[in-house]
C-alpha cells in the first residue's frame, strides 16, 4: 500500500484526491488530511478513509475537530506549526494542494522527507521557485505537477530529448470573459468571475483563469519544471480545453495530451506514477466535440499575462512580489472592495514601486511577499476611496 497526506484535503482538488483513493481502499492508506478552517467536511473525510491523523489550521479550532473526531483513533492537532510537521510525516506520496503562499511552508517540508510530492499549489513555485527546486535536487524528491497544463507537458516532455524541445505551449480557456468587450469588464462582478466555462476550481483560481493572471503563473511554473528558457514558453487560447498543454520538437513534431476537463485525470497520473490506474471521467467524444480553435491572448484586455511574462523575464524576486500583490487583489476584489479591473492595476503599481534581491530563503520569500502584500493592501484603499 501507498501511503499518502492531503494538505488542503477540503479544496477542490483534495476532493477529487479522496475520491480516487476511496474508490481503491486497497491500494492507499492515509497518514493526514489538513485543512485550514473546515472542520466538518475535514473530519468527515478522515474517518471516511480512516486517515492517521487530521490537522486544522486555525488554532481555535482545535477543540471543534477534537470533537468531531471523538470515538476515533484519528490524531488531532492545529495550527501552523501543526501543518508543516503533517507535510513532513513521512508519507510517501504527498498531495500539496494549499492555495496561496500559505502553502509554501508546508511544501517545503514535504520536499525534505524526500519522497514523491506531487504539486498543485503553483503559488509556491512561482515565489520560492529556485529555493524549492534546489530542495528537490538535493532531496532526490520526485516532484509531480498536478496542474491539467504542467501535467499535460510533463506526460508529453521526452527528457532524453529536451535538447531538441523547440516550444512548449500551455493551453488556457480563456476564461468566462473570453469574447467580452473591453469596456464591459469593468462591470463584471465576483459571481461572474467564479463561473468558470469549463472547469470546476477554487474561487481564486476562478479569477485568476478569467485575468489570465493564471496562465502568467503557469508560464512561471512552468520555467521551474522543465528544462527551457523563458522565451521557449508559449501560450495559446484553445475555449473547448480539450487540448491541456503541447510541446514542440524541433523536427516539427508537436505532442499534445488531451482529455476532459476533470482534474481527477491529472491527480491519477501523479497518484499511481509512473504506473497508470482508473479514473471515473468523461470519455472524450471527438466526433461530438466536432471541432478545436485556437487564438492568441489579448493581454491589451488582460493584462494580468503580460505583468507575468515580464516577472518571468527579470527574475529574482519580482515572481514573488507579482504572486503576492495578486492574491490581495483578487482577495479585495472577491470582497467587494475593487472592481475587476483594478486587479491588474493594483498589482502592476505594486511591481513598480516595489523590488527586492533574489530571495535564498524561504523566510527571504516570506518577507518579500509581506511587503508586496503591504503594499497591495495600501495601494487598494487608494482605489477604493
Amino acid at each position: 500500500m501507498k501511503s499518502v497526506s492531503i494538505l488542503g484535503a477540503t479544496g477542490s482538488i483534495g476532493k477529487s484526491t479522496l475520491d480516487l483513493v476511496q474508490r481503491q481502499p486497497d491500494a492507499f492508506k492515509v497518514e493526514a488530511l489538513t485543512a485550514q478552517s473546515n472542520v466538518a467536511e475535514l473530519a468527515a473525510a478522515a474517518i471516511a478513509v480512516g486517515a492517521q491523523q487530521a490537522v486544522i489550521g486555525d488554532e481555535r479550532l482545535y477543540a471543534e475537530l477534537k470533537d468531531a473526531l471523538s470515538g476515533t483513533c484519528i490524531g488531532v492537532a492545529a495550527g501552523r506549526d501543526a501543518l508543516i510537521a503533517a507535510a513532513a510525516s513521512g508519507a510517501d506520496w504527498t498531495m500539496a494542494a494549499i492555495v496561496g503562499c500559505a502553502g509554501l511552508e508546508p511544501v517545503m517540508a514535504a520536499i525534505e522527507q524526500g519522497g514523491t510530492v506531487a504539486l498543485a499549489n503553483k503559488e509556491a513555485l512561482v515565489s520560492a521557485g529556485d529555493v524549492l527546486m534546489l530542495a528537490v535536487a538535493e532531496k532526490g524528491t520526485a516532484l509531480l505537477p498536478v496542474d491539467s497544463e504542467h501535467n499535460a507537458i510533463f506526460q508529453c516532455f521526452e527528457d532524453r530529448n529536451a535538447a531538441y524541445v523547440r516550444r512548449v505551449i500551455l493551453t488556457a480557456s480563456g476564461g468566462p470573459f473570453r469574447t467580452m468587450a473591453a469596456t464591459d469588464l469593468v462591470n463584471v462582478t465576483p459571481a461572474q468571475a467564479v463561473r468558470h466555462p469549463n472547469w470546476s476550481m477554487g474561487a481564486k483560481i476562478s479569477v485568476d483563469s478569467a485575468t489570465l493572471m493564471n496562465k502568467g503563473l503557469e508560464l512561471i511554473e512552468a520555467y521551474h519544471l522543465f528544462p527551457v528558457n523563458a522565451d521557449q514558453l508559449d501560450v495559446i487560447v484553445h475555449p473547448q480545453s480539450v487540448i491541456h498543454s503541447m510541446v514542440e520538437y524541433q523536427d516539427g513534431s508537436v505532442l499534445a495530451q488531451l482529455g476532459s476537463p476533470d482534474m481527477r485525470t491529472p491527480i491519477a497520473h501523479c497518484l499511481a506514477f509512473p504506473d497508470r490506474m482508473h479514473a471515473p471521467v468523461a470519455r472524450l467524444n471527438f466526433a461530438q466535440i466536432g471541432q478545436l480553435g485556437f487564438e492568441d491572448p489579448d493581454m491589451d484586455r488582460f493584462p494580468c499575462l503580460r505583468l507575468a511574462k515580464n516577472a518571468l523575464a527579470a527574475g529574482g524576486a519580482r515572481p514573488a512580489i507579482l504572486n503576492a500583490a495578486n492574491e490581495i487583489a483578487v482577495a479585495g476584489f472577491l470582497g467587494g472592495q475593487i472592481g475587476f479591473m483594478s486587479i491588474p492595476a493594483v498589482v502592476e503599481s505594486v511591481l513598480e514601486q516595489y523590488d527586492a534581491p533574489a530571495p535564498s530563503t524561504i523566510r527571504d520569500v516570506l518577507d518579500i511577499d509581506e511587503e508586496a502584500r503591504r503594499l497591495a493592501g495600501l495601494k487598494m484603499e487608494a482605489v477604493a476611496a
